[in-house]
């Protein structure tokens, strides 16, 4: 598990997409780098009534780590550039490189997501299925 001080909320885009980083463990006294987040489109599902699709570009700097966290979506990850390293409920580390996918579940924690690499960005594209007016991610202590 990851050592996190702190959860620190940077900004909101749009549809209250946090853009945020978790501070670095006390040891080393900085903070990793920031993911950027990006909302591409946001569209209510009418055969959902009270649903709505969210599609966000995330890239992640050399270095760039998210704080433990879930979404309360169905969340499908295709990566493009680079490669991330994600684990949900504190399962298995799973290595991803361009063109592979990830889900996460509306119940699953999300509790490893980072860039592979310490030199080169990462990016990738999330679909959220999601409930109309909700937060797109919530940190989990």
């Amino acid at each position: 598990m990851r050592t996190l001080k702190a959860f620190v909320l940077l900004g909101l885009l749009g549809s209250g997409v946090a853009v945020a980083h978790a501070t670095a463990p006390a040891s080393t006294g900085a903070a990793p780098p920031q993911a950027k987040v990006a909302e591409l489109m946001t569209k209510a599902l009418k055969d959902y009534p009270g649903k709505e699709a969210l599609m966000l570009t995330v890239v992640y700097p050399p270095g760039a780590v998210d704080p433990v966290h879930r979404h309360n979506a169905h969340a499908f990850v295709y990566v493009l550039e680079g490669s991330i390293v994600m684990s949900l409920n504190g399962g298995k580390e799973v290595t991803l490189t361009p063109g592979q996918t990830f889900y996460e579940g509306p119940d699953d924690v999300h509790t490893v997501g980072r860039n592979a690499s310490r030199s080169k960005p990462a990016k990738f594209v999330v679909l959220l299925l999601k409930n109309q007016n909700e937060p797109v991610l919530r940190v989990v202590p």
